[in-house]
């Protein structure tokens, strides 16, 4: 909505308002030493704050009631906005709210509550400001003077309209806290003995810390100034992940640390020393458990490293303090009113990018080029920390901290927001019993998933600040350990959390916690999308005993995938590593999908197994037991996520053939052509592509519609049933709905690139291949012009001076991979003649051999990958001059040997990944025999 939309709108609201802010100006009138300009302020904030809270809540009630007298013919004016306008005087009426009672019994009293927890907030913080005036110097450098502004809803609203605020006076900004400061002047005395003598020490806001209550200094963001202030920058974030690793601190995201030039400074410490319940049952079995435990236990839990948001509206989004970088972050969807002005005004929900936030340390930070900085400064501090615990200083330093209160982070604030917006829904507001059931299960229910307080009563509690505007807080303090709730209530074991924490440190694995800090930070560099300043590996060219160095390799990768395992006693097995799945790069166990899951490394380990028998590999102890164990984990967890869609408000997997159903269905049937009987677990797979498909993300290949075509048709093929051809056909016909048509070029558009992009995993080239197939398979001609119309829009991004395909997300880049560029679109045209076939295969070919070889070994984007797309063009007759086969394959082994396996960003982060990890060069390997026959994963069900 415009401004003047929202004023337009807020009349209707003045009836509630108008006698608050009246009352709250009687009240400011009777508080000492508060000046009447002073007043004047608080009030005008005021009204500013309720007028939103309230629109917000209103909002869905009166489009709903506008579009009801527009159907009934109630209004008369001769156009939409007339009857805007019409509605809008009528909505201004106390009587029209008080006649809506009818069809929602407490709608108007819920509204006064709301707005009278606010008024009676806003007045107690102003008497505390106006009482402690005096006592505001020192966090300002200088007398407070005039009262001239103030921010209310500087965060959610707690326990009766509290918030945050911040208060603007001629002497300064300083922070009203309305909940009890004593941590953090406990955590400013702990950093100033772990940073004695930095020159730029890591530090939380000075604090003025009264009962209950307190004020903090105004933190300004400020950029980094030069490099080295960013390494310092950096480094200091390395300090605070070890701090917060002994302090079990949490809920550090992108909003709770504020970027001041070299220092981060941690702007709300509330979360210290709280209690973990242990991770719940993921229903994928023990050993995924296993790693979840673990990683629950690591700096992951700080937020402060680089994650992805998986539920509600924020999925995709990386909110934590050290991420969140510009570019990489997925629009979110947030209820607005769109049409206002008019009749037919509705709320809908609108992509948006998340606001900013003030964590980061330069416009455009380049996280590849200082996360280093970050592991170090975690080495360093994580030194001091325990040479102070050696000195037996560290234990009383930490005892200080028991009887301060502490805030718990049982559910994030997107779940109750998500609660919220369904109680304050006119459905919620019409039948409230039932909305408020509803509720209570969904809390039971997350209880549960999450092994949060399972109380009834809790929950009930809960709810009832849901019910007039506020997010419950849950507190405790360290020497208890267990829980105060919404309503007064305890629960929880009594568990002294400082001893806790100080054993939890004296046993940490400090070479599990660098290892997840490296792969959370590769995870968010990944996400940029751009290559790492590594330079290019170099190694000599030796043609002699290939084959034996092969085999020695490829046994060299199955021992260490085998050591990197994690095993329950239940028979299952998994890693976990920096995975892209359908919210994008993240650090967790693995999930069952090809390009970084374990289907796919189930793959590998059938293809291995079944290359020893042959005679073409050599055996490595423990392969059958580690597949058995890599496929009985995938199968529990594809049935525990097809249980969660079921019966949850999951959304369905994504169709993809590398990331989805799609990628499952080929890995099924890939292991059943490999000697393991799965088509049943394929058909399971397939029952759920129809939702898949109305719920499809995009286009593309790897997550998206195209992908779900080839293993369809795989399918149909394996099992001779028809209807697999048919849905398979379906997901061709939505592709050519979506298609974007001009002249002759054919585009999609894509997330963050409505024009369009191309290359195989993402853009034009793949969904062109896919549709290809579909014809192919099906003697369908309509999707012909499609095909040839991604391949001349495929050539808009060819630049004949550079000799090869640019980058979309870099456009001065050049792409020579499989997933954007050479590899990608020489392989697709090889396969389909309508894209190109030996032209675009030799221009591919000369530009991977040129640009592709020396930077990571990976199928995604390095050797492994240009190895298959030459081997391609040898066959073709159209590889670069003098190129043959065995210098070809003697140049990746040499690599390999010489630099050892490299998966890209982070040579220390291992990861099993077919596609970007050491069990794609594995595989690839295994495909150098020329008597193989293993199936192309940079292609499947492609000629190659």
């Amino acid at each position: 909505m415009t401004g003047d939309e929202v004023g337009e709108l807020d009349r209707t609201l003045d009836w509630l308002i108008g006698p608050a802010v009246d009352r709250l100006a009687r009240c400011l009138a009777e508080v000492a030493d508060l000046g009447a300009a002073e007043a004047g302020a608080v009030l005008a904030a005021t009204r500013d704050v309720l007028l939103d809270v309230v629109r917000r809540k209103v909002i869905r009630v009166l489009v709903l009631e506008l579009n009801a007298a527009r159907v009934t013919g109630r209004l008369r004016a001769p156009d939409p906005a007339g009857r805007w306008s019409e509605f809008l005087d009528t909505a201004a009426r106390p009587a029209f709210w008080h006649d809506l009672t009818r069809h929602y019994p407490n709608l108007v009293t819920r509204l006064r509550a709301t707005v009278d927890n606010r008024v009676d907030a806003i007045h107690a913080m102003v008497r505390r400001f106006a009482a402690d005036r005096h006592r505001l110097d020192a966090l300002l450098g200088a007398r407070a003077g005039e009262l001239l502004k103030v921010e209310f809803g500087a965060g959610d609203s707690h326990h009766g309209g509290h918030t945050v605020t911040l208060v603007h006076c001629t002497g300064g900004t300083v922070v009203y806290k309305p909940r009890p400061m004593r941590v953090d002047e406990r955590l400013a005395e702990l950093l100033a003995v772990l940073t004695d003598g930095d020159e730029h020490p890591i530090r939380v806001p000075g604090a003025l810390v009264l009962d209950g209550y307190g004020w903090a200094e105004h933190v300004a963001h400020r950029y980094c100034a030069s490099d080295a202030e960013l390494d310092l920058f950096y480094r200091n974030l390395g300090h605070w992940l070890a701090v917060m690793r002994l302090v079990a601190g949490t809920d550090l995201h992108a909003e709770n640390i504020i970027a001041c030039g070299p220092v981060p400074v941690v702007v709300d410490c509330e979360s210290v020393f709280t209690p973990r319940p242990p991770h719940p049952p993921t229903g994928a079995g023990e050993a995924t458990d296993l790693v979840a435990e673990q990683l629950n236990g690591t700096v992951l839990r700080t937020g402060l490293l680089p994650g992805r948001g998986a539920g509600l509206g924020w999925r995709g989004v990386d909110g934590s303090a050290m991420g969140g970088l510009p570019g990489e972050q997925p629009d979110i969807g947030l209820p607005d009113l769109v049409g206002a002005g008019t009749d037919s005004a509705r709320v809908a929900i609108v992509p948006s990018q998340p606001p900013p936030t003030r964590n980061l340390p330069s416009p455009q930070p380049h996280l590849a080029r200082h996360w280093p900085r970050v592991v170090a400064g975690f080495d360093e501090m994580a030194g001091r920390i325990t040479a102070l615990d050696g000195q037996g200083r560290l234990e009383p330093l930490l005892a200080t901290f028991a009887d301060c209160v502490v805030r718990v982070i049982v559910r994030d604030t997107e779940s109750y927001t998500e609660l919220a917006r369904m109680l304050w829904h006119p459905a919620g507001l019409h039948d409230q019993d039932a909305a408020e059931r509803k509720a209570r299960a969904l809390l039971a229910r997350h209880s549960i998933n999450t092994r949060g307080p399972g109380d009834p009563d809790v929950h009930a509690a809960e709810v009832a600040e849901l019910l007039v505007g506020d997010i419950p807080v849950f507190t405790t303090t360290p020497a208890e350990g267990w829980l105060h709730t919404p309503g007064g209530l305890v629960c929880g074991p009594r568990v002294d959390q400082v001893a806790l924490a100080l054993h939890n440190w004296r046993t940490a694995d400090f070479a599990l916690e660098r290892r997840v800090t490296h792969a959370a930070l590769v995870s968010a560099y990944l996400n940029q999308g751009a290559e790492p300043d590594l330079g290019r590996m170099s190694a000599g060219v030796a043609v002699s005993d290939v084959d034996v160095r092969r085999r020695r390799s490829a046994a060299r990768l199955l021992g260490e995938l085998s050591a990197e395992a994690v095993r329950g006693s239940d028979g299952t097995a998994t890693w976990f590593a920096p995975i892209l799945d359908r919210s994008g790069w993240q650090t967790t166990p693995l999930t069952p999908d090809l390009y970084g899951g374990t289907l796919g490394v189930a793959v590998l380990l059938a293809a291995y197994r079944r290359e020893v028998s042959a005679g073409r590999a050599d055996a490595v102890e423990g392969v059958p037991e580690l597949l058995d164990g890599t496929v009985r984990t995938a199968r529990l967890t594809q049935k525990w996520w097809a249980a969660q869609a079921e019966h949850t408000r999951r959304r369905p997997d994504p169709a993809g053939g590398y990331i989805g159903l799609g990628s499952q269905l080929w890995c099924w049937l890939t292991l059943d052509r490999l000697g393991l009987d799965c088509v049943e677990d394929a058909l399971f797979l397939a029952r759920q592509v129809p939702a898949a498909l109305d719920a499809s993300e995009g286009p593309d290949l790897v997550v998206g519609t195209a992908g779900a075509i080839v293993p369809l048709l795989a399918l149909a093929e394996r099992t001779g049933d028809a209807r697999w051809t048919a849905l398979a056909l379906r997901a061709g016909d939505k592709l050519a709905g979506d298609a974007v048509r001009d002249g002759g070029v054919v585009r999609w558009p894509a997330p963050n690139f409505p024009g369009g992009i191309g290359g195989f995993a993402h853009g034009a080239t793949g969904i062109g291949w896919a549709l290809a197939r579909l014809g192919a398979a099906t003697g369908e001609r309509r999707f012909d012009g499609l095909v040839e119309g991604a391949a001349a829009f495929e050539e808009t991004w060819y630049s004949a001076e550079r000799q090869a395909w640019m980058d979309p997300r870099e456009p001065d880049t050049v792409a020579a991979a499989w997933c954007h560029g050479a590899i990608g679109v020489g392989l697709a045209a090889a396969d389909v003649p309508a894209l190109g076939e030996r032209d675009v295969l030799r221009r591919a070919a000369s530009s991977a051999w040129r640009d592709g070889l020396g930077w990571t070994h990976t199928l995604c984007h390095g050797d492994t990958g240009v190895w298959e797309l030459l081997t391609t063009a040898l066959a073709a007759g159209v590889a670069p001059e003098g190129l043959d086969r065995a210098t070809l394959d003697a140049t990746v082994l040499g690599s390999l040997e010489a630099n050892g396996v490299t998966t890209g960003l982070a040579r220390e982060v291992y990861s099993p990944s077919i596609m970007s990890g050491s069990g794609g060069v594995a595989y690839q390997l295994l495909r150098m025999h020329p008597e193989c026959d293993l199936p192309s994963v940079l292609l499947p069900g492609g000629a190659g």
